[in-house]
């Protein structure tokens, strides 16, 4: 007996082999392609989303409050959004008939497509997804990634990614300049590789339009994702700081928060059955 209890203490002391750490850029392109792949499956979804603006004034503090809500459906493959309350109240008589009509005028405008129309829109369509499947795959290429710890996020193990512009970046496509002007924090699914959650900051100036509108520094994003039906990750929560300058005069400090609630699993052909009903 005496040689197995020498024996078993002999074993805890040998030192148990450090655990080797993960290929951070590895998980973060998986997570791209994994993320990617929410893109067609989020199409077969209606939802409701809820936009909550805070404007602020020169000190932070809130000046007014106004909200918006949508139920969201595809049509023809895009989404539609049909105002259901405004400051969280129900439509009144005529709000209710004119989003009624507009539904219904989209709904109409699908239907009458011809067939070069609608062969002209699936390859715009197809165009900007390409655009926007090139612009993900920019990000692993874009930033200095960090593995910061691993934690536990919503009951599900994940890691912690910090990301810090690459020195000497050079994005293959135009619109992937705006990625050197940011860094953030990922919080990334051990199991699936999704994006759980993401934090970004603007630490350089951002220019949109001809330079009528830029985005300052400081203006900083929080984006976070859930699992819905066990198939895919969809939205569920983003909120923005904004501290921008409209026009190169007006500066304009707001804080607006969506969500994203109430997700149904749909077919177009069998959704859009009467037009104008109340989802």
């Amino acid at each position: 007996m005496h040689r197995f209890i020498l024996a078993a203490l002999a074993l805890q002391a040998i030192p148990a082999p450090a655990q080797t750490e993960p290929d951070v850029l590895a998980i973060v392109r998986q997570s791209v392609e994994r993320d990617w792949s929410n893109y067609s499956r989020a199409r077969d979804y209606t939802y409701v989303q809820r936009a909550e603006t805070r404007k602020l004034d020169g000190k932070g503090a809130v000046t007014g409050v106004e909200s918006k809500t949508w139920d969201v459906i595809m049509i023809g493959e895009r989404p539609y959004r049909k105002l259901i309350a405004e400051d969280d109240k129900p439509l009144d008589e005529k709000q209710t008939r004119k989003a009624a009509a507009e539904f219904e005028k989209a709904i109409r405008k699908n239907h009458g497509l011809s067939e070069s129309e609608i062969r002209k829109r699936a390859e715009r369509q197809r165009k900007d997804e390409e655009e926007s499947r090139r612009f993900l795959r920019e990000i692993p290429e874009a930033f200095d990634f960090e593995l910061v710890r691993r934690d536990v996020l919503d009951a599900m193990p994940v890691w912690v990614i910090r990301a810090e512009p690459k020195p000497g970046y050079r994005p293959r496509l135009k619109d992937a300049r705006i990625l050197k002007k940011f860094r953030g924090v990922i919080w990334i699914d051990e199991r699936e590789h999704q994006w759980v959650k993401v934090e970004a900051e603007v630490i350089d100036t951002v220019s949109f339009g001809l330079v009528l509108a830029r985005l300052g520094k400081g203006t900083t994003l929080t984006f976070m994702q859930s699992r819905v039906n066990d198939e895919v990750w969809l939205p569920s929560a983003a909120t923005t700081r904004i501290n921008a300058r409209l026009a190169l005069l007006k500066t304009y400090r707001a804080e607006v928060d969506v969500r994203w609630r109430d997700y149904r699993k749909f077919r177009t052909e069998s959704r859009v059955v009467a037009v104008g009903e109340e989802p």
